[in-house]
């Protein structure tokens, strides 16, 4: 096993990595911007490299200074975990050019399944089922013009690479596909350097429900019981579960089975994730491949009883699955909240600022995935997500009221989150009865909650605050 990992990221999934990897008895390498030089992924790791820099694309998204740091604490390989480099096919082919591993798919793979319409082709060619669409990128109006015309309304113009629905729009009339094919071109260029856009039929009310993989590079595959990810806002995952309510016996298998065939079709190692439209009669369409760690892997760990990230290690050094996929069953029910630095209440709009006070909430079967300290700074340089919590339970309802529990028992001040927002959702009748879209919030959340499900927030907040009052009066020595 590798002697010694660099971690080319930071906040709590860098801390989620280094935990794995002391407990596996391997050695980490932290690295580190400016701002995140009193961060607890610099203090927990066995050594840390500051490369310099504010904003990621002066640090963390360096290619050449995440491999000089590597290099300079003889690092033999490298975990990206995601977001930044997780996903860049340059930088996975830099780190074997360099003689480390990455802990990933090869380049290769993150450069055909990363691109959304190549990814399309391969499954096809797999047997995966898809949504009606282009059959690549579309870049002139009278060709979306036909291929909607062909395909009915509404459609949704899609970003070819990246993700988090950038460069994604959603076309109900013809006479918003003009202003719309040159909005969505214009964003996809900003947020992943090229224009490429396609287009698809939209699934009206659809469920996400994604399937985690894992794949040696001796041949063997196996998949996990889904996540369902359908609470977002701007296509963006706020709460999910495993497994889906949604999601029959027979469903499970087929989507399992259609995601194993990708995989082997694309020659696809290490972990990654295939996401689907699920609709209301039970048929569902392949979306895209994230060739990477999920955010939300923590609730696949929760019910299956395996440790994604050891695996990824064992595989990237050679390792074959032992695991069978009988071995692979969903036990009990998972939920993870992500606490996001976001003000609920205006659109969900980022905040910055500094954490007065935390105290993570604790007890059987809740699991904290966190950076969070009493000074943490939350910047407009970073993703707005700050901490996530998880939860277990033996059945669904379990789970739901163990989350409930922890979010009425988080105290954190000194920003706004979105810890109402989840609560809100956990005590909707649209979540308990699993009855719910990825139009949740459209449908349900009015920039308001009821004063009943605030009250435990408002008790929270008071709580926090007169720790912090009692922290700053002075000290009298008698």
């Amino acid at each position: 096993m590798f002697s010694k990992v660099l971690i080319a990221n930071r906040g709590e999934i860098a801390l989620r990595i280094i935990r794995t990897c002391k407990r596996m008895g391997i050695r980490t390498v932290a690295i580190y911007s400016e701002p995140d030089a009193a961060s607890l992924h610099v203090k927990e790791a066995d050594e840390a490299i500051n490369i310099g820099g504010v904003t990621p694309r002066e640090s963390y998204l360096v290619i050449d200074k995440v491999i000089a740091a590597a290099l300079e604490t003889g690092a033999e390989a490298i975990h990206p975990g995601y977001g930044f480099l997780s996903e860049n096919a340059v930088f996975a082919e830099a780190v074997k050019n360099a003689n480390m591993v990455f802990i990933g798919p090869s380049s290769s793979a993150i450069y055909a399944l990363g691109d959304k319409t190549a990814a399309r082709e391969i499954a096809i060619k797999a047997g995966v089922p898809i949504s009606p669409g282009s059959d690549g990128a579309v870049t002139e109006l009278s060709e979306v013009v036909k291929i909607a015309n062909e395909i009915g309304y509404p459609v949704l113009l899609k970003a070819a690479s990246g993700g988090g629905g950038k460069g994604m729009r959603l076309i109900e009339k013809p006479e918003e596909l003009e202003a719309g094919l040159k909005s969505a071109q214009g964003e996809a260029l900003t947020s992943f350097g090229n224009d490429r856009v396609f287009i698809e039929k939209f699934i009206v009310n659809p469920r996400h429900i994604e399937i985690q993989i894992l794949a040696d590079n001796q041949g063997n595959i196996l998949y996990f019981p889904e996540r369902e990810c359908s609470i977002q806002r701007r296509h963006q995952k706020v709460v999910e579960e495993s497994p889906s309510v949604a999601v029959t016996d027979d469903i499970r298998k087929k989507m399992g089975a259609a995601a194993a065939r990708l995989v082997a079709t694309s020659g696809y190692t290490n972990a990654g994730t295939l996401e689907f439209l699920l609709d209301a009669s039970g048929k569902f369409y392949f979306m895209e491949v994230n060739t990477r760690l999920q955010v939300e892997h923590p609730i696949t760990e929760m019910v299956s009883g395996v440790d994604l990230v050891e695996q990824q290690l064992r595989i990237a050094f050679g390792f074959p699955l032992e695991l069978q996929q009988s071995d692979i069953a969903a036990k009990g029910h998972a939920i993870e909240c992500r606490i996001c630095a976001e003000d609920v209440y205006s659109e969900f709009l980022p905040e910055t600022g500094v954490v007065d006070y935390v105290r993570l909430p604790q007890g059987e079967g809740i699991r904290n995935d966190s950076a969070l300290y009493a000074g943490y700074e939350v910047t407009v340089n970073y993703d707005s997500m700050i901490a996530k919590l998880i939860c277990y339970g033996n059945s669904r309802e379990e789970a739901i009221e163990k989350a409930i529990f922890a979010l009425d028992d988080y105290r954190l001040s000194g920003l706004r989150t979105t810890i109402p927002f989840c609560r809100f959702v956990l005590s909707s009748e649209a979540f308990r009865t699993g009855k719910y879209s990825t139009h949740f919030v459209a449908e349900y959340w009015n920039d308001r909650i009821p004063d009943d499900l605030l009250a435990p927030l408002a008790v929270a907040a008071a709580i926090a605050k007169q720790h912090i009052e009692l922290r700053r009066q002075p000290v009298i020595m008698k």
